[in-house]
């Protein structure tokens, strides 16, 4: 009841007060029937605030999110489910959800009445632009008596977290270099990037077992064919995320920044859906291994909270990935580079691994002068010539390029030489 009596509105006071001068009017002129009136103006905001008091600890909240993890720009559906737990109905409810401003302005709904022991939902949408992971909540609800009388506000302390992910593109099917590592006679094929069946036999080798010899290829081919060994071999890729501030132009989500992460979650998506046995390692100190039974939510989710380093070195970086580096098939999305950062990289062609660059000139997010374009120019070539020095594939990437377009690039092993060339004379012309 002190609680209600705290929540009068303007025009329960008002009520009170018409009520106090009508009892001091009757006294004075002696009229029962003012004093009648008296009585009711008091009593209705008296009855208000017990009632909207007592119903006040009586409603129950659920919220549920669809879908919980949504990529940028996509819209998520909030679903709000009061309950009445008590016998007596409800007043006028006004709903109101507090959202972080990433997710636009608070959604306030009005309910009219709640009946004893029923429920009702009420639904919203909402949309993120920017990355990250967000608190959907706590709910406010403004409860008041059919007359306005008496207005009580009560906060269900629950919250829901919302995951904006990357945005993930689509890509091409391609047959990538150096996607095997491990050791045996077989490998395991990647039906998503190849589209073969993998044979069960294989041509009958000096010292292989005769026991293993299978006599239906045999007959079938005319040569000798034994069965393969079991297959440890694996499809290994490690995807490596360049997340030094200086590396990176732009602001808001179309920096280069976010379209290397989108980039690094579209190809960590890809590949996993080719069958690899995916690493994702940022400058940031992140280090996941993509569980079979994860999915891509484990992936996602850090892609979804990763920063610019103010302070990020490459050569962490390298060491991070090099610790436990086995082989296969490394992706690096890297932003400008100096051409002794470009010679670090070179480190990570160790133990067979075949390595892939989209090395992003992120001085073509910026409107530069025609001078500080062309000096632009000029350390993105050099830096691009160094890693194909050391044996990595480039693949350039300016502003606007599209991923799917780049990526059939990976699987050219050709292109380095003709894009060395082009590099070796730009840089020569640059340095006359």
């Amino acid at each position: 009841m002190r609680d209600g009596l705290r929540g009068l509105t303007t025009r329960g006071r008002s009520f009170l007060a018409a009520a106090v001068a009508a009892a001091i009017s009757a006294l004075i002129l002696g009229e029962r029937d003012l004093l009648r009136v008296a009585v009711l103006l008091a009593v209705l905001p008296l009855l208000a605030a017990a009632y909207v008091g007592r119903s006040r600890y009586k409603l129950a909240c659920v919220r549920s999110l669809d879908p919980h993890r949504a990529p940028v720009g996509a819209s998520s559906r909030v679903v709000l489910r009061l309950q009445n737990m008590s016998r007596l109905p409800t007043g006028t409810l006004l709903l109101e959800d507090r959202l972080p401003y990433a997710l636009g302005s608070r959604p306030r709904v009005v309910l009219e009445r709640l009946g004893g022991y029923q429920a009702s939902s009420v639904a919203y949408t909402v949309r993120a632009d920017v990355r990250g992971r967000y608190d959907v909540g706590p709910l406010g609800v403004r409860m008041t008596d059919p007359f306005g009388l008496c207005e009580l506000s009560r906060a269900f302390p629950s919250t829901d977290r919302l995951t904006v992910i990357p945005q993930v593109t689509p890509l091409p099917s391609i047959r990538l270099p150096g996607e095997y590592a491990g050791s045996g006679d077989s490998r395991a094929r990647s039906v998503a990037v190849h589209g073969e069946d993998d044979a069960a036999t294989r041509e009958y080798r000096m010292g292989d077992d005769l026991r293993r010899v299978h006599w239906k290829s045999t007959a079938r081919t005319g040569e000798l064919m034994v069965r393969r060994e079991e297959q440890p071999w694996e499809s290994r890729a490690t995807v490596v995320l360049d997340t030094r501030a200086y590396g990176h132009r732009g602001d808001g989500p179309t920096a280069s920044f976010e379209w290397a992460v989108s980039a690094a979650a579209s190809i960590t998506v890809h590949l996993r859906q080719a069958g690899y046995k995916l690493r994702l390692v940022t400058g940031s100190g992140a280090d996941v291994d993509a569980a079979e039974a994860a999915g891509d939510g484990v992936v996602l989710d850090h892609l979804a909270e990763v920063r610019l380093e103010q302070r990020g070195e490459l050569a962490s970086l390298v060491e991070r990935v090099r610790q436990r580096a086995d082989g296969g098939l490394i992706i690096a999305l890297l932003g400008s580079l100096s051409t002794a950062e470009a010679e670090l990289l070179a480190a990570l062609r160790g133990n067979g691994a075949t390595c892939v660059a989209f090395l992003l000139d992120s001085s073509t997010w910026l409107s530069l002068p025609d001078r500080a374009r062309a000096e632009a120019e000029q350390a993105h070539a050099a830096a691009a010539l160094a890693l194909l020095q050391g044996g990595w594939r480039v693949i350039g990437v300016d502003h606007g390029s599209q991923l799917p377009a780049l990526w059939p690039q990976a699987a050219r092993g050709s292109q380095g030489f003709a894009m060395r060339a082009a590099l070796a004379e730009t840089v020569a012309g640059g340095v006359k």
